[in-house]
């Protein structure tokens, strides 16, 4: 019996000892109260002291362009970061859940400067730095738009965008481009093959825009990959222009007569002679849009597919169609001039008269035309051919439809 008093002392005295050893270290893992949580070093200990590791994409020298900046953080938080290029310009971004990425997109031959600054649960705030290169564009695409910078159009005008390269990505570059009306005119972008056979974008509202619309374009394609073959866009384009009033301009091939409308009401009508009707040279009906007023101009009709019917300096040219038809001064066929349609194509008229309408009309002006004998409407892109397209699938036409 006094054997297991001793032993039975001995397990109690080894049971306090060890009580003893572990109370400190339950007094160290506690989250309240104790010596160790205020003391601050167990945090420490933990690792919260530690600052965050931040990593930055794209990194290297001669990175490939076209892709957003992104910087994302472990072991803490993004408080702010930088992006700036080598002529002092940024990259505005934004935190999200996956971390801080740029709204725009890294272009080509520039060094970017990454500077993030983070901070740690514990409080630890640090700012790094790094920097990136991108490759050079080995083939630059560039754009060539109208209407050009503040000018007044009318009210059939598009905004018009046609590339050298050819554009494969078409959905990446549409969303490149920022329209906005001063009045949320309705419309849409359609994509088409322009009439030198190049890629082309329009904008067209659904109806033709109202009289005082300020319009602005922002092609933000600065950085932007047109796609296999078109190379990198390397800059970005800007527009601004006004909406006139509303003239429409509508002309009556079989009355032979052309009506100038103002604002709903008629302004003049006048006596003309259009295409030659039962062969090509037939005028295009359904709707132009005035492109230009060129003047005085030599029209040759080998560059239109018509042999030698004619080579002639022509006064108050109006372009109407890439492929050649116009409205014009036409001296030559005055006495078909209200009577008799006589000419290879074009809407002529006489000097006089010519001279006075050439001084009303604008470019993006409308020329509603219509006969029993046309060739039909023109292509989208033959001139500004997309108000020949219904609306429905003028927006199909669109690549982000």
């Amino acid at each position: 019996m006094t054997v297991r008093r001793a032993q039975a002392g001995r397990i109690r005295v080894r049971a306090a000892a060890a009580a003893v050893l572990l109370a400190p270290l339950a007094a160290c893992s506690t989250g309240s109260g104790g010596a160790g949580a205020d003391d601050g070093k167990a945090g420490e200990r933990a690792g919260d002291g530690r600052p965050a590791t931040v990593t930055v994409t794209p990194n290297g020298r001669s990175v490939r362009a076209g892709q957003p900046v992104k910087v994302t953080a472990s072991g803490g938080t993004i408080a702010s970061v930088t992006v700036t290029d080598a002529k002092g310009g940024t990259l505005k971004g934004a935190v999200g859940k996956d971390g801080w990425q740029s709204e725009r997109k890294a272009v080509p031959g520039t060094t970017y400067t990454v500077r993030t600054t983070t901070r740690t649960e514990g409080g630890t705030e640090k700012t790094t730095s790094t920097s990136f290169t991108t490759a050079p564009a080995e083939k630059v695409n560039k754009v060539d738009w109208r209407p050009g910078e503040a000018v007044t159009v009318g009210v059939a005008q598009p905004v018009s965008l046609v590339f050298d390269n050819p554009v494969t990505d078409k959905a990446g570059v549409e969303r490149q481009l920022k329209l906005t009306t001063s009045n949320d005119t309705e419309g849409s972008w359609g994509w088409m093959k322009d009439w030198s056979g190049r890629d082309r974008i329009d904008w067209r509202p659904k109806t033709y825009w109202e009289p005082g619309t300020e319009v602005t374009l922002r092609a933000q394609l600065d950085g932007t990959d047109s796609g296999k073959g078109g190379g990198f866009f390397v800059r970005d384009y800007t527009t601004k222009f006004t909406v006139g009033s509303r003239q429409i301009v509508r002309v009556d091939l079989d009355a032979h007569k052309l009506t100038l409308e103002r604002d709903g009401r008629t302004v003049r009508t006048i006596p003309v002679s259009g295409g030659t009707p039962g062969g090509i040279k037939r005028s295009w009906g359904g709707t132009s849009v005035l492109m230009a007023k060129e003047g005085t101009i030599n029209m040759n009709s080998e560059t239109v597919g018509l042999a030698d019917a004619y080579d002639k300096m022509v006064d108050y040219s109006m372009r109407l169609t890439w492929s050649g038809m116009y409205a014009h001064a036409a001296p030559w066929n005055n006495k078909y001039m209200g009577n008799a349609n006589m000419s290879s194509g074009c809407i002529g008229m006489s000097d006089e008269n010519a001279a006075w309408f050439y001084a009303q009309v604008r470019p993006g002006d409308p020329f509603e035309i219509k006969g029993k004998d046309t060739k039909g409407v023109p292509d989208p892109g033959n001139g500004f051919g997309e108000w020949n397209v219904s609306w429905e699938k003028w927006q199909d036409m669109s690549a982000l439809a």
